[in-house]
């Protein structure tokens, strides 16, 4: 047994070389190529997983603001129907006037016209009848002349 040990323990004296080399390598491995390696993978991932997830970032942001440009377009269009449906009442309100205006300087006309209208029948009865006694006697000479001059 003392045997297999001094076997192992020389076997062990022997490989520490090669571990002392194994760990040489193990950390020249890590230095050399796994931090650059890994430094080189970071720099990838942040130009195509961080590029994408700030092309999402961008989007999110667009779609908030075009919603954004979206309520600020409904307001805008609010407004305007909301100053359009004045005016339209406005401009009712002024035509009402204005044909209210017209129907009473119309109605004003009519009745202006009709008090002349009155007067000149009035004034034609009262010619008529002035000459009423005239015209009967025209009438009379007229129809009976014949009669008139037989008589005599």
């Amino acid at each position: 047994m003392q045997e297999i040990i001094g076997q192992v323990g020389s076997l062990l004296l022997g490989a520490v070389p090669t571990m002392v080399l194994f760990i040489v390598l193990v950390l020249a491995y890590q230095f050399l190529v796994q931090g650059p390696l890994g430094a080189t993978l970071k720099a990838r991932r942040a130009r195509t997983v961080g590029a994408i997830e700030d092309a999402q970032k961008a989007i999110e942001k667009a779609e908030e603001r075009a919603g954004e440009y979206a309520g600020k377009l409904r307001q805008a269009r609010a407004e305007v129907y909301k100053v359009r449906e004045q005016r339209m009442k406005q401009w009712t309100g002024e035509r009402d006037t204005a044909l209210e205006a017209a129907r009473k300087a119309a109605g004003q006309r009519v009745a202006e016209a009709r008090v002349e209208l009155e007067a000149e029948a009035a004034a034609a009865r009262k010619s008529i009848q002035g000459a009423q006694g005239e015209l009967a006697s025209q009438v009379v000479r007229a129809v009976l002349p014949a009669a008139a001059g037989s008589s005599r």
